[in-house]
């Protein structure tokens, strides 16, 4: 089967190429950097020959946020250079807006899993730690890896129930994967769990990297004042739109200069929401990082990446989208942690299976709680706007020093291996 793998990726790596060019022309993409993915020529190799390098690869924003705190920690003595690779080109600008001024910390993006770009890869760049997060596995990457015998480590791991059938259908592919892993952190513990079924060599426990993730507060980006009466819709997928629209016109009832800040998950669609404002008579903005609030907006939609703690540090209430879509009954739930770390009641729906066990604390310390359609947010939306602040401290201590916890015990981890 690795076999059929390896022979697929070289038979349709110039489709692959083809497909990633048109995507530049979608802005899927970025126009100058993407051949980083497809050529060796491209890789662009920075390495400082007396500093250890720890290569991170995290797929997206949520992987990336999850270890921004970690990476701040091991480089506290600018002991390490950084690569951090990345899939996605909203991940590239965070990682701008995060490590802009960090000489020693440098961002690509991830080769195609093709062999002969990874051996190039890893001879170029000669990394002394890998640490894979969340759930990319790459196969030719890992076992290239393990061949080199550089120290390996999947971190915050994440194997739902759907991954682990597929891996067990080909166990003995799976046990040649898996082995390559010289530490399995896992981000549950049903994580760990379906890890010790794939037979993982080494696994240890802590909790979900996630509750270390910092609040990226940007003050001169816009914001609403806190005098004004608002709550958020953060992550939010088209079939929640509705109810976004809906709850506001409910709370409206109540409360008639009230403000609705929709933060969909994929900014691109602020125009189809902003259409479905006007369809109700609703006076709604499109918003972009600078772009300052107009008096009179019912509705903001937000346009741009990086800006939800503006919002959020001011907001009593948030509602967390992909939850109450039943199709996505199996891959439900956004990242509820930052509107946590900011003092927000969070309220979401019940499809929230990939942070089943955040949510299942969160909801513990009354700090989340579950709500089925728009009529149940509104009416919770309206005690909280009478609410003079936000949810009690001593709550939000217990998961920070929970997060600080995780941290600790993940770096000193790390610290082992990038030690040796």
């Amino acid at each position: 089967m690795l076999l059929i793998y390896r022979y697929l990726i070289n038979i349709f790596f110039p489709i692959i190429i083809i497909l990633i060019f048109i995507r530049t022309k979608f802005n899927k993409e970025d126009k100058f950097r993407f051949k980083e993915k497809l050529f060796s020529s491209s890789f662009n190799v920075i390495r400082h020959k007396n500093k250890k390098l720890i290569w991170f690869h995290a797929a997206s924003i949520g992987e990336l946020m999850s270890i921004i705190p970690l990476i701040r920690k091991l480089n506290k003595d600018n002991k390490f250079q950084f690569l951090i690779t990345t899939i996605t080109l909203s991940s590239e600008k965070l990682i701008n807006k995060h490590f802009s001024g960090e000489k020693n910390i440098i961002h690509r993006f991830f080769p195609i899993d093709k062999p002969s770009l990874i051996t190039k890869f890893l001879s170029k760049w000669s990394p002394n730690l890998i640490v894979f997060v969340d759930s990319e596995i790459w196969p030719n990457f890992l076992l290239e890896i393990n061949k080199k015998k550089i120290p390996l480590i999947l971190l915050n791991a994440r194997i739902t129930k759907k991954s682990f059938l597929r891996w067990n259908s080909i166990t003995k592919i799976a046990e040649k994967v898996f082995k390559t892993f010289d530490l399995c952190i896992p981000s549950s513990e049903e994580s760990k769990k379906y890890l010790e079924k794939l037979k993982v060599k080494k696994i240890k426990y802590f909790g979900n990297l996630k509750l270390t993730s910092e609040n990226n507060q940007n003050t001169n980006s816009n914001k609403i004042s806190f005098h004004k009466k608002f709550w958020c819709a953060v992550s939010i997928h088209k079939e929640e739109d509705g109810l976004c629209v809906q709850t506001h016109l409910l709370i409206k009832k109540n409360h008639k200069d009230i403000i609705t800040v929709i933060i969909p998950r994929h900014i691109d669609r602020a125009k189809n929401i902003k259409a479905l404002c006007d369809s109700l008579n609703l006076k709604s903005q499109i918003v972009s990082e600078r772009d300052a609030i107009k008096d009179g907006s019912e509705v903001i939609i937000v346009n741009s990446y990086g800006v939800i703690s503006n919002y959020l540090k001011n907001c009593k209430s948030v509602f967390i989208g992909k939850s109450l879509i039943k199709k996505l009954e199996k891959v439900g739930g956004q990242n509820p942690i930052e509107a946590a770390k900011l003092g927000c009641k969070i309220y979401h729906g019940p499809y929230v299976y990939n942070f089943t066990e955040i949510y299942e604390l969160f909801n513990k310390y009354k700090i989340a709680e579950k709500i089925l359609n728009e009529n149940e947010l509104a009416q919770k939306l309206n005690i909280d706007l009478n609410e003079p602040t936000k949810i009690k401290g001593d709550n939000l201590k217990i998961i920070n020093d929970l997060g600080k916890k995780i941290l600790d015990d993940t770096f000193n981890e790390l610290n082992k291996f990038i030690g040796k």
